[in-house]
């Protein structure tokens, strides 16, 4: 190998792979960067998906909402009085 070999970018790189990887310290940071970055993604997916159950919540309670505004407004221009129409008539009048 001639001293242009040493020189280049892709030797260089090898290189240096292999020292970190033959340094015990650096070996340590490395693992410690891998453990916090698996940690990191496990709790970004908790996250992710928490928001994402509160947003199906969300849209399934508006979606019942909706069905009951639907069928209440139906009612009323059937003229058959819904469930709480009907309660609201059989009330007694306060004095």
């Amino acid at each position: 190998m001639e001293l242009d070999d040493f020189v280049e970018a892709e030797v260089g790189i090898a290189v240096a792979a292999t020292a970190i990887l033959a340094s015990p310290k650096a070996r340590g940071y490395l693992r410690r960067g891998l453990v916090y970055g698996v940690a990191a993604v496990l709790a970004t997916g908790d996250a992710l998906k928490s928001t994402a159950q509160k947003v199906a919540s969300s849209a399934s309670s508006v979606a019942e909402s909706a069905r009951q505004a639907t069928a209440a407004l139906k009612s009323s221009v059937d003229g058959e009085p819904t469930e709480a129409v009907a309660k609201k008539k059989t009330r007694p009048a306060s004095a």
